[in-house]
């Protein structure tokens, strides 16, 4: 009986639940709470990108570590803190925003989840989908050229800024007239939120990606620069020959038509209530066929 006592006190004493009072149960939740917000802005933004950079970083330094590459442990050691501020600096807008939206948060509704807030797990409705598609093809029998981007998880305020407020609901005739020839809304982007047009005139990023055809204009390198530095799906509808082309991840398929388009646009709809198998886009998948 004193082999098994000893055992249990030299061995398994870690084992024994610690003493919990109530200041230790409200910080746990005050942390976890922090934690939960902390990650769930991170994910909505570019620092998402770099945090995935950053975990690659700590796993190749805990190899390092394991098999004792010095020189290699010497650099991480004397670059981490210049790491830190360079981070700080590139990702001083994120950082402001995320202090602006913490000043603005009602702490409750992130407790409380209201009917008006389960709606929102809704990406963007069929209505819209039929919308979008539909006036992406009207646009496309006149050689009308477009530019629209379709948001996903990362919120891309920093373009939307570079626009003009619209904040509408979607309908196709709404999306055709804004790229009229000629009117003061047709040059640059259109930003779509869920089943909302919050911006037009958006100023993108273009890609310097060298593979793109020499033939494609502005507005393609436009659509696959915004979509190389997010998440977004961007339609576009060339100004010279009417054929449809989207971006996502980086990747341009061109000449899609209208059942190609909707198929798309459901793969990112997220429905309330519904389980539904998250693609990781990475590219085309499989199955898919880059379109001439």
């Amino acid at each position: 009986m004193e082999t098994i006592k000893s055992f249990v006190n030299d061995y398994l004493v870690w084992l024994s639940i610690p003493k919990l009072t109530l200041t230790d149960i409200l910080e746990i939740l005050i942390l976890a709470f922090l934690i939960y917000h902390i990650v769930n802005w991170i994910k909505s933004t570019r620092a998402w990108m770099l945090v995935k950079g950053i975990i690659v970083l700590c796993i190749f330094s805990l190899i390092a570590s394991i098999l004792n590459f010095n020189v290699i442990l010497w650099i991480i050691s004397k670059t981490i803190n210049v790491g830190i501020i360079a981070v700080v600096i590139l990702f001083q807008p994120e950082l402001r925003k995320a202090l602006e939206q913490l000043g603005r948060k009602n702490i409750v509704s992130s407790f409380i989840t209201f009917d008006d807030q389960k709606e929102k797990n809704e990406r963007f409705s069929d209505k819209t989908i039929s919308e979008i598609v539909r006036a992406t093809f009207e646009l496309s029998k006149t050689k009308t050229g477009a530019l629209m981007v379709i948001e996903q998880n990362i919120v891309l305020s920093e373009y939307e800024r570079t626009g003009i407020n619209i904040d509408s609901a979607i309908s196709s005739q709404l999306l055709i007239n804004i790229f009229e020839h000629n009117t003061p809304l047709h040059d640059g982007a259109v930003l779509i939120r869920g089943n909302r047009i919050v911006a037009a005139t958006c100023y993108l990023p273009l890609s310097d990606n060298m593979e793109l055809s020499k033939d494609l204009g502005t507005r393609h390198r436009a659509g696959v620069g915004i979509s190389e530095v997010s998440d977004s799906l961007t339609i576009t509808v060339s100004e010279e020959t009417g054929k449809v082309s989207i971006a996502i991840g980086g990747v341009l398929i061109r000449n899609v038509d209208g059942d190609y388009l909707k198929n798309k646009l459901q793969s990112l709809q997220r429905r309330s209530g519904e389980t539904k198998k998250i693609k990781l886009w990475r590219g085309r998948l499989k199955n898919e066929k880059k379109m001439d």
